[in-house]
């Protein structure tokens, strides 16, 4: 009897794409932003995932970019990433991305009437916002009093690390631990608050158990590994560098402090 395997993690940006980025899971996808955005309920009537194919499609294909990116009805975009580390360039980063959601509606002679709600969703599984213990937060032009300045850009961050562990009563709890946890009894405590949901974990529990997509999923966390290593590699090397050249700069004036007393001995003996 063969042993069975682990649940893949969602929170792997290539699993999350495959559940979530998926137009035949649309149901899914509607469910999860439902429960994170304040959009009009008809701005899902018509859910479009922009770019519905998996770029890593084999196991030489480690660099695809897996974010998942849809439009609903009216035309407004909405883009969800997974960010499994907080590094010090991701503010600026998410920013980053976020203007290219704007400027890419637009071209030359055309009315700013065309543009449509731009709306990025962060999800993290190290603290992104260290201020409190939300979990989810909303980011939009606002003043210091709350009057809003425009709700065309919006930012939303949810942190993994900062979930409760006791449920607190809403959808957006459920969908953040069924990409937080691998555990059994979790997810089967997940599937009975929504037919969405359970959907979802019957979709993550398939393609924990297909060879190819395991064996695609561990060739991409490996390459994961390894570009980590090479960073942490350089680093290092630098930080040697570093102290090397620290090393050689104190030598350098202890040398020249030795010449200086010197000098300053043939001057009190004159």
């Amino acid at each position: 009897m063969s042993e069975k395997l682990p649940l893949l993690p969602v929170k792997s940006d290539f699993v999350f794409k495959l559940i979530f980025g998926d137009q035949r899971n649309v149901d899914i996808l509607i469910s999860f932003l439902a429960s994170i955005l304040d959009l009009p309920i008809g701005e899902y009537e018509r859910l479009t995932i922009i770019d519905p194919h998996i770029k890593k499609e084999s196991l030489d294909d480690k660099y695809g970019v897996l974010d998942v990116k849809v439009q609903s009805k009216s035309g407004n975009v909405v883009h969800i990433e997974i960010q499994l580390q907080v590094n010090k360039g991701i503010t600026a980063r998410t920013v980053y991305s976020q203007s290219k959601l704007i400027t890419e509606q637009i071209t030359s002679g055309q009315s700013w009437s065309v543009l449509k709600r731009a709306i990025t969703i962060v999800i993290t599984d190290e603290v992104f916002v260290p201020q409190g213990d939300k979990y989810h937060h909303q980011f939009r032009y606002r003043t210091d009093d709350g009057v809003e300045f425009t709700n065309l850009v919006e930012i939303n961050t949810l942190d993994l690390r900062k979930l409760p562990t006791s449920e607190d009563g809403t959808d957006l709890w459920h969908w953040m631990r069924f990409i937080q946890t691998q555990d059994e009894e979790d997810m089967k405590m997940i599937a009975t608050r929504s037919p969405q949901m359970r959907k979802a974990v019957g979709i993550l529990k398939e393609l924990s158990a297909d060879e190819r997509t395991r064996m695609i999923y561990e060739s991409q966390e490996m390459a994961r590994r390894d570009i980590e290593s090479k960073i942490e590699d350089a680093v290092e090397k630098k930080e040697l560098e570093m102290l090397v050249a620290l090393a050689e700069k104190d030598a350098e004036l202890a040398e020249k402090d030795a010449e200086l007393e010197k000098l300053r001995a043939q001057l009190a003996k004159q």
